[in-house]
């Protein structure tokens, strides 16, 4: 192949300049055709309310309720089957248990596991923390890619040639390929971490994940070389594990599993599809371009406490003066919440106490200052046609980065947590729908007549 440098794929020449330009010029389409032809794009209207695709068992994001016989905005909720998400959270933590397993047999089964069942639950999921032999040295070790999300895909894939029923879409056996999964991201994620710095010229060090250990304390354990956490460490993991296991089922993965899911294509292709939609910074990716920005606002202010200074930055970033030039506040606002997002509140009552333990409490009250500050910001310098509040992605990279995880992590985190979901929403697309998802466009280019090449000029 030779150097990069020499390589031709790498690069943007003339050539393909000139291709993207035509690429640009015949795939416009005038925005007010949306309008006319009552298309509703990324699939909501003007209020934010999606377009109803399907129906779902397993979560419920509610951010309206009905007064006087109107729909009015109100204080977010997520449910998980039926379950509002603050009582589970208060639930395990008055029981003193970690989370996400008792949270991942709701939203697989349909109902809370009595402590019998959660004890067999979590056996089945401890015995299935392995990987195929060899898998490591042949897979993971092989080519490491920079990108976690790519190199957790490639192996999601690769686990399709180990599998004797790969192609069999049976709920028994689907079932049993999501379990594995759930079970196997930890070390998927964190040995194609290990082996990337490996290939950097750091020490290579891979543990084998302990069956007495929860998701959350084997992913700390798996990650650090002294292999050692403290207990408020791993349950702000567990509970960021259990706050982005699943939000609806019209969130851009989740629907990304359900029309894969309905072509009868097989789990390792669903998840990989599923993953790449999870990747993009206008969903998962999010957390990092919150964390990226406070680095650019914090290296940009003298002194963090100035509120004038962090004001005048903000709108900055909104007039595309700051940062990424995006025009965008990132970790405000989401497309279904316009009160309060429940995760971002759960998540905060933990941020302080972390903070603390950490010596993150200037960093931890310039966020709370830009919590407050930018509702207000976006108001006056946007048309805005729902309410503006902090996201889960606004205090989870702050909670990463406290936890000393790496940032190409914060994605891959949250795929070790959602794919618990797309898992449920998988067996329940194979369950009850069995029709291929196929939403109708409508064409715009008129019909013409072929033009032999010799007159083409």
């Amino acid at each position: 192949m030779g150097n990069r440098e020499n390589y031709a794929v790498f690069e943007v020449t003339p050539e393909i300049e000139a291709y993207a330009k035509l690429c640009e010029e015949n795939n416009a389409i005038d925005k007010e055709l949306y309008t006319r032809y009552e298309v509703k794009r990324g699939l909501r209207d003007l209020n934010g309310k999606g377009v109803l695709a399907g129906l779902t068992n397993i979560s419920d994001v509610c951010a309206k309720k009905i007064i006087d016989g109107e729909e009015v905005p109100c204080e977010g909720n997520l449910y998980y089957r039926g379950y509002n998400i603050k009582d589970l959270v208060k639930g395990f933590l008055e029981a003193d248990h970690f989370g996400f397993e008792e949270t991942a047999y709701l939203l697989l089964f349909g109902e809370l596991p009595g402590s019998s069942q959660l004890k067999a639950f979590e056996e089945v999921l401890a015995e299935r923390r392995t990987l195929p032999p060899t898998f490591v040295r042949d897979v993971i070790m092989k080519a490491p890619s920079r990108d976690m999300m790519n190199s957790l895909s490639r192996s999601i894939l690769n686990l399709y040639s180990y599998d004797s029923k790969a192609d069999d879409t049976s709920i028994p056996n689907v079932l049993r390929q999501c379990l594995n999964l759930i079970s196997q991201f930890p070390m998927l994620m964190l040995y194609g971490y290990h082996a990337y710095n490996y290939r950097r010229g750091e020490d290579l060090f891979i543990y084998a994940p302990s069956k007495e250990l929860s998701t959350a304390e084997n992913i700390l354990m798996m990650l650090r070389e002294n292999r050692t956490y403290s207990k408020l460490e791993a349950r702000i993991l567990d509970m960021a594990l259990v706050l982005h296991m699943d939000h609806g089922g019209g969130n851009n993965s989740t629907f990304t599993t359900h029309v894969v899911t309905s072509s009868g294509t097989d789990t390792y292709s669903t998840m990989a599809a599923a993953m790449a939609s999870l990747k993009g910074p206008k969903h998962g990716g999010a957390n990092i371009k919150v964390t990226q920005m406070f680095e650019d606002m914090k290296n940009s202010l003298k002194d963090w406490t100035d509120k004038e200074a962090v004001e005048n930055y903000l709108e900055n970033l909104l007039d595309k003066k700051a940062f990424d030039q995006k025009g965008l506040i990132y970790g405000m606002g989401h497309a279904v919440y316009s009160v309060s997002d429940p995760r971002a509140e759960i998540f905060k009552q933990f941020v302080k106490q972390l903070a603390t333990e950490k010596g993150y409490e200037k960093e931890y009250a310039l966020y709370e200052m830009v919590e407050h500050m930018a509702p207000e910001v976006i108001a006056r310098k946007r048309k805005i046609y729902k309410g503006v509040n902090a996201n889960v992605d606004f205090y989870s990279g702050l909670v990463y980065g406290m936890l000393d995880l790496p940032a190409s992590l914060y994605t891959p985190i949250f795929a070790t947590a959602r794919i618990v979901g797309w898992s449920a929403h998988r067996l329940e697309e194979l369950k009850n729908v069995d029709k291929i998802i196929r939403p109708a466009y409508k064409p715009l280019t008129p019909y013409k007549a072929y033009i032999p090449m010799g007159d083409r000029g």
